[in-house]
C-alpha cells in the first residue's frame, strides 16, 4: 500500500482541480446498463457467484486508472494509491440491515474469489455495520440493490465535499432485447474525473463482461 503525492505545480489536471474544488465544488453520478448476458452464461457453467465477479470487474477497471484513486491522506496531502482494494456490503434478511466487508484485491481473479469466499465466510454474519477490521485506507466503496432495475442513482454526502473516490452501485439486471442488462451507477468528484473518465470506465466493464471467458479460466 503506497500513497503517491502529486505535485500541483506540474500536474495536467490542476486548473481543472482547482476549479472544481474550489470555485465550483461538486460530484456527480452517471448510470449506464451494462450487458452481462455472456457474463451469466459464463459464471452458471463454472458455478461462480455474480457478486464478487461483478466487484473485481470494478476493481479491475479503478486500478487501471489513477484517477479513480486519487484522494487525500490523512494529513490532507493530495495522491493516489498504488492500488485499491473493494470495500463491498453484505445484506441481513433477517433483520434488514447491512455489513461492510473490505477483501484485497489480486488482479488474478481466482485469487480474488477465494479472497472473497473466506471473507464471507468469516464475516458475513456479523450484526454490524463494518465486519472486518483493520480496513486499510486504500479502500473504495462498492453495494448492491438487487431489488431495483434503477435508471438513475446519487448519494448525498452532506460533508465538506473533499471526499474524491468512486462510488459504486449495482442494481438488478433485467431482460431487454434478448439481452440481460445491469444498472450501475458511478459516483464521482468533478475534480478528479470528467466524463470522459466516467466513459471509459463504463466501456472497459463492459468490455471485461463481454470477454469474461479470458479472466474466469483463472478460478
Amino acid at each position: 500500500m503506497y500513497f503517491n503525492l502529486i505535485e500541483k505545480e506540474n500536474w495536467s489536471r490542476r486548473p481543472y482541480f482547482d476549479h472544481y474544488m474550489n470555485n465550483v465544488r461538486c460530484t456527480y453520478s452517471i448510470t449506464a446498463n451494462i450487458d452481462i448476458t455472456e457474463l451469466l452464461i459464463q459464471l452458471k457453467k463454472n458455478n461462480i457467484k455474480l457478486y464478487p465477479a461483478l466487484i473485481y470487474m470494478a476493481a479491475k477497471v479503478i486500478n487501471r486508472h489513477e484517477e479513480f484513486r486519487t484522494c487525500f491522506d490523512e494529513d490532507g496531502n493530495l495522491g493516489y494509491w498504488e492500488n485499491m482494494n473493494p470495500c463491498f456490503t453484505v445484506f441481513h434478511k433477517d433483520d434488514e440491515t447491512f455489513t461492510n466487508i473490505w477483501t484485497m484485491y489480486s488482479d488474478d481473479f481466482g485469487i480474488f474469489y477465494r479472497n472473497y469466499i473466506d471473507d464471507m465466510k468469516k464475516y458475513s454474519d456479523i450484526k454490524k455495520i463494518s465486519a472486518k477490521e483493520n480496513e486499510p485506507k486504500n479502500t473504495f466503496p462498492i453495494s448492491c440493490t438487487p431489488w431495483v432495475s434503477f435508471t438513475g442513482f446519487n448519494l448525498n454526502i452532506y460533508a465538506d465535499g473533499t471526499y474524491l473516490l468512486p462510488i459504486i452501485t449495482y442494481g438488478k439486471y433485467f431482460e431487454q432485447d434478448g439481452k440481460l442488462l445491469l444498472p450501475l451507477s458511478l459516483q464521482v468528484h468533478h475534480a478528479v474525473c470528467d466524463g470522459y473518465h466516467t466513459s471509459r470506465f463504463f466501456t472497459e466493464l463492459q468490455t471485461l463482461s463481454q470477454s469474461c471467458d479470458e479472466w474466469l479460466l483463472s478460478k
